[in-house]
Parts: C-alpha cells; structure tokens; sequence
C-alpha cells in the first residue's frame, strides 16, 4: 500500500484509534528520513502522544507528510542541477554532491532532526562504544560537543568530525566483505551518528551541500 493510503487510513476517524497509529507506523516504514525508531520518537517529541491522543496523532501525521513533501522538492531540485550538469558532459554526480536519493536527513528541520536523532541513539546506546577504538573515541566527542552545544561545535570538534568522516569512510570501503561483519556493522552505526552530527552542525542542507 502507498504512503498515501495509509496516511488516508491514519486520519479516517471512523478506524479504531490503535489501527490508526499502526498506519501512521507503516507511514514511517515508507518515509524515515532519521530511522524507524528515530522517526517515531521525533514525531512524538513534536506533536506529543500520538499513541493516545487524537490531535498529537493529526499533528505528527502532518509533520511527517510536511517534511516528505520537502524532500521531494529536494529530489526535483537535484534532478533539476543533474540535467544542468550532464549538459555539460559531468555525467556522474561530484563526490562533493549531496545526493537526497541516497541520504536522507528530515527534510524542512534537518538540524533539528539531526540533534534528536544523535540524542535518540546515544540514550539507547545505539552508538558504538569507543573502548578500544580511537576512531570511536574521537567521534564520541563530537557528539557530545554536537549535543552540547545544539549543533554549534567549535573549531576543533568541526575539524575532528572531518577526519572521522574521513576514516570511517575509507575503513568501509576497506573492510572485508565476508570476514568481519560485526566490524562492518560498527561502521556503519559510527558513519551514521557522524552523518547526523554532519548535518546538525551544517547551517543549510541542500541536494548540493559540499561535505
């Protein structure tokens, strides 16, 4: 069923109110710029009690279907600067290019989304503990200082976030595809949390943000 239909179902007053918030979940399931469960809580922090009150429901229904609408403003805008560029024989997008169809962030609030998505995954330890991992170590504190500081680092922590999104970069794409998955799955968590913290401590996001 489409993102549609099951928004149509989430506000249909005459369906119990738990199926309701089932479609609303499986609204998530199809549109989760910050994660599932990430996506959830923030709706939740935004527009209250979805779970049990009639009017939270309504209001994160609206927040999410208003931050989908704006990613796909994002898309036409990147298609839009893909066709002005193959134009000019650049037939693959500059690494520099921040590409909506393959990272997602919440579109309309991205800092904002960011800084909860950072906090969601720190409280429930869903970020890789640093023991024994400099990389992991170094990332820790940039998201503490992120969080600290509501996405306004300093100079220091800004550059160090470079250098991990650097490493973490070049330790997946050197990973061993069979040999150690818990080692690629680590990664990929830490490569995550520094997307977010990425994008927290980045003024504007745009389909052409260099990063």
């Amino acid at each position: 069923m489409s993102f549609n239909n099951h928004a149509r179902k989430a506000r249909d007053m005459t369906l119990p109110h738990g199926l309701r918030v089932a479609q609303l979940r499986s609204c998530v399931q199809l549109y989760r710029p910050i994660g599932f469960h990430a996506t959830l809580s923030f709706l939740e922090a935004q527009a209250g009690p979805y779970g049990r009150d009639e009017r939270a429901l309504l209001r994160a229904l609206d927040v999410l279907e208003a931050s989908r609408d704006a990613w796909h403003g994002e898309l036409r805008a990147f298609d839009g600067v893909r066709r002005r560029a193959k134009g000019q024989g650049a037939r693959q997008p500059r690494r520099a290019e921040r590409n909506p169809y393959r990272e997602m962030w919440w579109s309309g609030a991205p800092r904002e989304g960011a800084l909860h998505a950072l906090s969601f995954l720190r409280d429930r330890g869903w970020i890789p503990m640093p023991v024994g991992d400099p990389l992991a170590a170094d990332l820790n504190r940039c998201v503490v200082a992120c969080l600290e500081t509501g996405g306004a680092p300093g100079p220091e922590e800004r550059h160090l976030l470079s250098e991990c999104l650097r490493s973490l970069r070049n330790r997946r794409t050197s990973a061993a595809p069979q040999d150690d998955m818990t080692g690629r799955f680590r990664t990929q968590d830490l490569l995550r949390a520094a997307r977010h913290v990425e994008i927290a401590t980045t003024e504007h996001v745009s389909p052409c943000l260099s990063g």
